[in-house]
């Protein structure tokens, strides 16, 4: 296999992700093929943070009638779901992981502490990061690229379900939308293309942090995007 091109990467997996083709709650078969790419990449010496997001059973966003702050705490409790789900799937074939939240609830995961989780990649452990920022208002496209800002991650790489990069229209709707091979920061707010929220994406210019998007539906694509493989949009400053 080749040789990959990153040392320590940020992987972000939406909760839809991990919902596979029910679109609600947490697949087996897809969890456990995720894991099984993560292992992979994982054992070609690559450092891996994980930071999963919960909307497949709750979009704080989504809930207009309810108070904004309540409903994302909602959000954030889904995510940790997912990171204790994605855990003991990894921990299933050997895979030594910890899970790290923003909120404090020790009988479950450690609170996340940068130094700390810094020390477990170093030791090859795979870091799940869960509960987002801590904070409402904040997506967990912003908590990735916190995070990958704090280890000092290479890259993010920004799993999506349903596409396989940036386009400048939803493919969904219109056959005709171009997909792009590169973007830079700028372009994805000046085009206003929600591939990430806005702060996510400020942040990561602010530190010049590449970001890969690429489809997550394909198998070995985690493998392939780790490789350097040119899969997905590339978007970095330039």
């Amino acid at each position: 296999m080749a040789e990959p091109i990153f040392k320590r990467v940020v992987l972000k997996l939406s909760g839809e992700a991990l919902a596979g083709d029910e679109g609600y709650g947490i697949s087996t078969e897809t969890v456990t093929r995720l894991s099984n790419e993560i292992k992979t990449i994982h054992s070609l010496g690559i450092e891996v943070a994980i930071v999963v997001g919960g909307g497949n059973f709750w979009r704080g966003r989504t809930a207009k009638e309810m108070d904004r702050t309540t409903s994302d705490y909602m959000g954030m409790l889904g995510t940790v779901i997912n990171a204790l789900a994605l855990q003991d799937a990894l921990e299933k074939i050997d895979v030594k992981t910890r899970v790290q939240t923003a909120i404090e609830m020790r009988q479950v995961a450690e609170p996340y502490i940068r130094r700390k989780a810094i020390r477990h990649l170093e030791k090859g452990r795979v870091v799940i990061f869960a509960a987002g920022s801590g904070n409402p208002y904040f997506s967990t496209d912003t908590a990735a690229a916190l995070r990958a800002a704090e280890i000092e991650a290479e890259v993010i790489l920004l799993a999506k379900k349903g596409v396989d990069g940036v386009y400048d229209s939803d493919p969904h709707v219109n056959a005709s939308a171009k997909k792009f091979d590169t973007l830079k920061y700028i372009d994805i707010l000046n085009m206003g293309l929600g591939i990430m929220d806005s702060t996510a994406t400020s942040l990561c210019m602010d530190n010049s942090l590449p970001i890969i998007v690429f489809g997550i539906d394909k198998p070995n694509n985690i493998i392939d995007v780790a490789l350097g493989r040119k899969i997905g949009t590339y978007i970095k400053e330039d």
